[in-house]
């Protein structure tokens, strides 16, 4: 097969409830028949199909708001669709992302361990892996102090060099280009052309049309929740910048 994920009639909704005064909230809570009137729907991806075929780089384009992340996470099982089908024809798959979060009372080093392990590593490969994700991160004997103490920064550089550790045969990328100092952007930068430019194949959201340019075999447009256009890079992304500056 040559095809590693393929999506097919894909939506998902947002649930809310309204701004609610006190009074309101306690009827909301206590009468279910009023809940429908207070309860509203945001549709973040609409009957979206599409197939991407192994070895791939693609990325996902369009505006803020467009469902691009939430696609990137429901293809990564982060999010379950409301309808539709996802079929990912692989078990090493990841997501890498700054999103994962700390327990902020324990020391960097045990957070390395819990979020290697959700990030899909064995607890063997996470020993075998440490003193890269050490060295990586430039945090040093700071990996000794709690997490709660880390500057937001600090905090950045020990997510992504834990992620960046990962070796799936199937790697989705959500927006994490701009990490730590000028340095270590431009060190961060270079790790993960490095990651995409292998064999695996690569599905990434970026909003810089220059990195998509240069670092992806086709594209994914979406507006709205809604799936535009899917195909060469070149093309869709001329069409999308002059969408955008319309």
């Amino acid at each position: 097969m040559n095809q590693i994920i393929e999506v097919e009639n894909l939506s998902l909704q947002y649930r809310f409830i309204k701004s609610l005064s006190f009074k309101e909230w306690v009827t909301y809570t206590f009468k279910a028949s009023k809940q429908d009137s207070k309860m509203k729907v945001f549709e973040a991806l609409h009957d979206i199909t599409f197939k991407i075929e192994k070895g791939k780089t693609v990325g996902i384009i369009g505006e803020n708001g467009a469902g691009k992340s939430t696609l990137l996470k429901v293809l990564a099982n982060v999010y379950a669709p409301d309808s539709g089908n996802v079929k990912i024809h692989t078990d090493s798959s990841s997501l890498l992302t700054l999103a994962t979060g700390f327990k902020s009372d324990l020391s960097g080093y045990e957070n390395i361990y819990i979020n290697g392990l959700l990030l899909g590593l064995t607890k063997k490969e996470l020993d075998e892996k440490m003193n890269e994700i050490i060295a990586f991160s430039e945090l040093g004997d700071f990996l000794a102090n709690p997490v709660r103490t880390y500057s937001s920064g600090m905090k950045s550089k020990l997510a992504f060099s834990i992620a960046c550790h990962i070796d799936p045969e199937l790697l989705f990328i959500d927006e994490v280009f701009s990490v730590g100092d000028a340095r270590f952007r431009k060190k961060s930068s270079a790790k993960i052309k490095d990651l995409i430019k292998s064999d695996r194949t690569v599905v990434m959201v970026s909003h810089s049309d220059d990195l998509i340019k240069e670092m992806c075999d086709e594209v994914i447009w979406l507006d709205k929740g809604k799936l535009i256009a899917q195909g060469g890079t070149k093309e869709i992304l001329k069409d999308y910048i002059a969408y955008s500056n319309r």
